[in-house]
């Protein structure tokens, strides 16, 4: 990963104006933010800058506005929220470029902090405009990305704005692009992959890229019943992508070639329904299944021969659950595999990154999200990184 700036690359800042782009596309009910953790990641950089002295502008989106004004998605429904995190008052700024920012930069004092209007009201946005880039970039000195999760698109406030005034990372950035590169850049070897989930298709790239770069591919969810039928296994009834198990052959094949091991569930808990605890639950072999049952997650034995994987490996990268982890007991599997991971990452044997909204939420599910070297709420952007694809807002900060 080519080198970046970071804040500790800034100078004397008091009285300067920082445009720092955020992550504030927060979830809403009846008008309030119900999940402020995207906050909570935007203050260390926002409140390091106020603390030094600069007026810091923040740049977010909120919704799909599609370049029009709405005004339920308008940035000043969350500035109340932000005020509550930060622990101070935020001014809220009904443009993002001219003469009323202007004004408003006026009117802040060195260390104080405004929220512009809602990015994507402006068609440019999104097409990445240099004409509203260098209207953006006129009332302000410097500019700091801090929006990880917004980073795997080149949008005019993601990526144009990192041309045209001094770039830098902000700090839930840094710390996003520190560890993914101890992740997957420069990791410690052997590195093992976990990658779960419902179906094949919505994981091709990454799947594909993984067995080029890691040891052991652990595959799990879903998309491992593909994997199996690809191998001549009968799932039975189970989620299964028929029609890519040529594709799943392929990836098996390169996998191969390049000395990657890939572990697919040899004993599985199925069931003839899909519900909590249904009198047809059983485990057995994987070629056991019968023709009226789903394989719904994997089973004991299986997860403790995975578990023994991760003892021999020094890094983890994990995206998606090993089974229908939302239903008991189908949860077992990706809850135990967790807890191995957490419990080798606390002795300081791996370091473990995970990320996916699925990921977060079974890791949170399993009470080892704290135990975790690194969890990115990213979503896209992190599965475009797991692909092994450049990132416009970052490689727009490294340039």
């Amino acid at each position: 990963m080519s080198a970046f700036k970071t804040l500790d690359d800034l100078g004397d800042v008091t009285g300067k104006v920082a445009l720092v782009r955020v992550d504030l596309n927060l979830p809403m009910n009846d008008g309030q933010v119900t999940d402020d953790t995207r906050i909570r990641a935007a203050a260390p950089t926002v409140l390091e800058l106020a603390e030094k002295g600069a007026k810091v502008l923040l740049l977010a989106h909120f919704g799909r506005p599609k370049g029009e004004r709405v005004s339920t998605q308008s940035l000043s429904m969350v500035v109340g929220a932000v005020e509550k995190v930060f622990g101070k008052e935020v001014m809220f700024v009904p443009e993002i470029a001219g003469d009323i920012v202007k004004q408003s930069v006026g009117i802040l004092r060195a260390g104080d902090i405004a929220i512009l209007e809602n990015t994507r009201f402006w068609k440019g946005e999104e097409k990445n405009d240099p004409e509203l880039v260098k209207a953006i970039a006129a009332n302000a000195d410097f500019y700091v990305n801090d929006a990880f999760s917004a980073a795997h698109r080149a949008h005019a406030t993601t990526e144009g704005l990192s041309h045209v005034l001094p770039a830098y990372a902000g700090r839930s950035m840094q710390a996003e692009l520190e560890a993914l590169d101890k992740a997957l850049g420069t990791p410690e070897k052997p590195v093992a992959a976990v990658v779960g989930g419902a179906k094949v298709s919505s994981k091709l790239d990454v799947l594909k890229h993984l067995v080029t770069q890691v040891d052991h591919l652990i595959i799990g969810g879903g998309m491992a019943n593909t994997f199996l039928a690809a191998k001549g296994v009968d799932v039975g009834k189970s989620l299964c992508e028929h029609d890519l198990t040529g594709t799943a052959n392929e990836i098996l094949e390169t996998a191969d070639k390049s000395g990657c091991t890939v572990h697919l569930p040899y004993e599985v808990v199925v069931s003839k329904e899909f519900a909590a605890n249904p009198p047809s639950l059983r485990t057995c072999n994987v070629h056991e299944v019968a023709a009226d049952e789903m394989i719904l997650d994997v089973g004991p034995l299986a997860v403790e021969a995975l578990s023994d994987v991760l003892k021999t490996c020094r890094t983890l990268v994990w995206n998606g659950p090993l089974g229908a982890f939302e239903t008991v007991p189908f949860d077992a599997a990706t809850v135990a595999l967790a807890k191995t991971a957490a419990a080798l990452t606390r002795e300081g044997s791996l370091v473990s990154v995970a990320g996916g909204g699925d990921t977060v939420a079974a890791l949170n599910h399993a009470g080892v999200a704290g135990d975790f070297s690194y969890i990115s709420t990213a979503g896209g952007a992190f599965l475009e990184w797991m692909e092994g694809k450049e990132l416009p807002g970052v490689a727009a900060l490294s340039a």
